[in-house]
């Protein structure tokens, strides 16, 4: 019988393809990703300046796991010795003022005269997954690789004010890593901006020419938390109205009492995009930190700080404990109930709740 010839459409075998990661490597990842770090070894790689554990710690921080935030207390606690030595500043402004922008323009300045520079950039949170929508990172393409430069954004999620909860802790670990200046920004709505004031040493306001907002600033009382108030975007058309808004804006300062540290707020101009009034607005900044530390106010509003992290943790905490309280949760649930069906009022309702503690 003769043989069958083979089929022209017959396949043959191939080369083997490469794998991309080897079977070694693969099997550390695995192991590494299973095994947590210990405390002292995140410590250890934290105080040599270890971005990825710096990272990794933030992550922890921010966690809802209650074995995370063990080990990220545990983690802030050894920290703590090693921090406290940067300077804190606080940028806020209305969307669209240019914060990220002009961040990222500072922030390239101050790495250039050797500063190291923490970035943590409150993002506002998607109502959906809770997630970071906008991205600092993609905003700050040359900040970000910079490498004496680091920045974190980080969703807001339903903190007030959109300041991350955790934002504070992030600063602890930061200035543990060896960044001597930490620049807080916020997504500028609600109350965000006297949460940011609360934590940071150097409050900056960001405003725009010609926007409309000079009387809304005024009556919103943000003037008087400021220590300077920069207009930003005081290019091409827009000079001749950043010269104006700098009038009116030094008009109102006028208006408001002297401030406890003695200090008298300024009003500057800048231009992030052409990178002028950058270095000016630092040496502010300067100004202001060694008049501080001259008076002795720098310490005070540090230790009022301090303060305001202790009363801020302990409302958090029991928070937070009500409502993972299984009576509570169970007569929450009924309480409603009599809310939808106007069995009850609020106040009532409330005060049965509480009565639980």
């Amino acid at each position: 019988m003769t043989p069958k010839k083979p089929s022209a459409l017959h396949e043959k075998d191939g080369i083997p393809q490469p794998e991309t990661t080897s079977k070694k490597s693969a099997q550390k990842i695995k192991i590494s990703r299973k095994k947590q770090p210990s405390t002292d070894e995140f410590v250890k790689k934290i105080l040599t300046g270890d971005i990825t554990f710096l990272s990794r710690a933030i992550t922890l921080v921010e966690s809802t796991n209650e074995k995370h935030l063990e080990k990220a207390n545990e983690i802030l606690e050894h920290c703590l010795p090693h921090a406290n030595q940067s300077v804190r500043i606080g940028i806020t402004g209305v969307p669209g003022v240019g914060k990220s922008t002009f961040i990222e323009t500072f922030g390239k300045h101050l790495t250039g005269l050797g500063k190291k520079v923490a970035v943590l950039a409150v993002d506002p949170s998607s109502s959906v997954n809770k997630g970071s929508i906008l991205g600092d990172k993609t905003r700050m393409e040359q900040l970000v690789t910079d490498e004496n430069a680091f920045i974190r954004p980080s969703p807001s999620g339903t903190s007030l004010g959109g300041v991350a909860q955790k934002t504070r802790e992030s600063i602890i670990l930061c200035e543990a890593a060896g960044f001597d200046t930490i620049i807080i920004e916020t997504v500028g709505v609600g109350q965000s901006e006297t949460a940011v004031h609360s934590m940071v040493d150097f409050f900056l306001l960001l405003k725009l020419s010609g926007a409309g907002d000079e009387l809304q600033g005024i009556k919103r009382g943000i003037i008087e938390m400021a220590d300077a108030i920069v207009i930003n975007k005081a290019d091409g058309e827009n000079i001749k109205n950043a010269k104006i808004a700098k009038v009116e804006f030094n008009r109102a300062l006028h208006l408001y009492p002297p401030k406890e540290s003695g200090w008298q707020p300024k009003v500057l101009t800048s231009s992030a995009l052409l990178n002028s009034g950058i270095e000016e607005i630092y040496e502010m900044i300067t100004d202001y930190i060694s008049q501080g530390k001259e008076t002795g106010f720098f310490t005070k509003k540090r230790n009022d700080q301090n303060k305001h992290w202790l009363f801020s943790t302990i409302e958090e905490q029991l928070k937070r404990r009500f409502y993972e309280n299984p009576k509570i949760k169970e007569l929450l649930a009924q309480e409603i109930k009599n809310l939808e069906n106007g069995k009850s009022t609020p106040f009532n309702s409330a005060k049965r709740l509480l009565e639980l503690i």
